[in-house]
């Protein structure tokens, strides 16, 4: 009996569409939240090179 409980959860699963598209949610928000301090990094440094710049010596 149970060859035929395995074989008939083969089949069941076989059929059944898995939907494994994207990344799990919190590899998507590491990536988001990386990407966001990377862009605040480099405005700080634009703007604090600017301003160093714009300094009388």
């Amino acid at each position: 009996m149970k060859p035929i409980h395995h074989m008939i959860g083969l089949l069941v699963q076989a059929r059944t569409p898995r939907d494994e598209r994207g990344l799990s949610q919190s590899t998507e928000n590491a990536i988001l939240l990386a990407g966001a301090a990377a862009i605040a990094l480099v405005i700080i440094s634009v703007i604090t090179d600017y301003v160093t710049k714009q300094l009388p010596s």
